[in-house]
């Protein structure tokens, strides 16, 4: 009997004000994969974005193996480009160009990508406001009428009512500081979006370029994309001055300074520490919210898209959770979910990190004259195998990584150097 009165408790505060069964926060690819998670489970999804679609994103876009396979069912990857070359260059020299018969990743431009990612969590249900910056969520006082609900309050102060948070609103997100997020690992990443000649442009097509950069853990890329050449680099936090100056040199060597940008634009990644939570009460993380992608590469995408089905379909459960422990069950397995996947990836990501920041020579000769690191990099941007799975079934590379990685790294807080930082991706 107590339990027919609650659920139609329940029922007379929906209508009094709607309760949302999950209000997802950014609508980029880890937002949108979790609304559509959640809304083709058939829950009411509400799905919040600050800007207004479709939007740029800072971001190489590329599109490898796991990214293509965590994408809805049915959706079409709206490519500019396939990649079947790479050329390596060692802060440009040594130069060398690799070939694939099959296709290794593709390029995509963000704001098509995402606008669609968000259109495919439409189809199943979701609705979507943009516009809606939000401010802050509160999970106890007034704004909150039951231990079953989370206030998400915007700006401007309307309040939305849900029966779960999933928190996808990017590296600077408030979602993120609401559960307490902490980062281990903070890097600059500064991009140029560069139109070219169709001469210049045929002489990139299917060919990208990686380049091992002049300070530790640093590389820059060309992605091409038509029309358009993205040229970008992305080193650590506290080196502003040396990144921006990294990409006008990489933008110059390549005889591409006489081209002006359509888009200059920059952005710090945050990877998540060890210890960092992915929930609180009933609120969820994902994607760079919660300091997901891939250490050395600061590959993202992937880990977005796959943590956002993850935070979606968990949302679903708290959502119907009706206690707090049972709330804290599901959070618990949410974690347990990401961890066992994710997290072995981004573990064997900060050994590789560490050694490439020793010996990026290394990692060029190996990839450009040794058979099977070339290879391994080919299976991996198709998606075959990953970082984790190379390691634990390869033994040669499990031993090559135990002989460089010259174990945890310590990382020095440099709050000072942030505002080179900014300065560098605001000008």
């Amino acid at each position: 009997m107590s339990g027919e009165n609650s659920s139609a408790d329940d029922v007379r505060a929906d209508d009094v004000q709607r309760v949302w069964d999950v209000v997802v926060v950014g609508a980029g690819p880890a937002g949108a994969s979790a609304a559509y998670a959640a809304a083709v489970a058939g829950r009411r999804v509400l799905l919040l974005e600050k800007a207004e679609l479709p939007r740029y994103k800072t971001c190489g876009g590329g599109i490898i193996g796991p990214s293509r396979d965590a994408l809805p069912p049915g959706f079409e990857l709206p490519l500019k480009d396939r990649v079947h070359a790479v050329t390596f260059s060692n802060n440009g020299r040594f130069t060398r160009t690799r070939r694939s018969k099959q296709m290794m990743f593709g390029l995509i431009n963000r704001p098509e990508f995402d606008q669609q990612l968000v259109e495919h969590a439409q189809k199943a249900g979701a609705e979507l406001r943009t516009g809606a910056a939000v401010q802050r969520v509160e999970q106890h006082g007034s704004a909150v009428p039951d231990r079953r609900t989370v206030a998400v309050v915007l700006q401007g102060g309307e309040t939305l009512l849900a029966r779960a948070v999933v928190g996808a609103d990017g590296s600077a997100s408030r979602i993120g500081a609401h559960v307490g997020v902490k980062v281990d690992q903070v890097d600059l990443g500064l991009e140029a979006e560069i139109p070219v000649p169709e001469t210049v442009a045929e002489d990139w097509k299917g060919r990208v370029l990686i380049d091992w950069g002049p300070m530790p853990g640093s590389y820059g890329w060309v992605f091409p994309k038509g029309d358009t050449l993205t040229v970008g680099v992305i080193s650590a936090r506290g080196e502003g001055a040396a990144t921006k100056r990294y990409l006008e040199d990489l933008i110059a060597r390549l005889g591409l300074a006489g081209f002006e940008p359509s888009i200059s634009s920059g952005h710090l990644t945050r990877c998540r520490a060890d210890d960092s939570p992915l929930s609180r009460g009933r609120v969820l993380v994902c994607g760079d919210a919660a300091g997901l992608l891939e250490p050395w590469t600061r590959e993202g995408i992937s880990f977005a898209l796959r943590s956002g089905r993850l935070a979606g379909e968990w949302a679903v459960r708290i959502a119907e959770a009706h206690d707090a422990v049972d709330t804290r069950r599901q959070a618990l397995n949410y974690a347990f979910a990401v961890k066992a996947g994710l997290g072995v990836e981004m573990s064997v990501g900060k050994r590789m990190l560490a050694v490439f920041e020793r010996r990026p020579g290394l990692f060029h000769a190996a990839l450009t004259g040794f058979r099977p690191a070339w290879r391994a990099f080919k299976e991996i941007t198709q998606g075959r195998t990953s970082l984790g799975e190379l390691i634990r079934s390869h033994p040669l590379a499990q031993r090559a990584l135990t002989a460089f990685d010259p174990g945890p790294a310590a990382k020095e807080n440099a709050p000072a150097e942030d505002a080179a930082d900014e300065e560098a991706v605001t000008s």
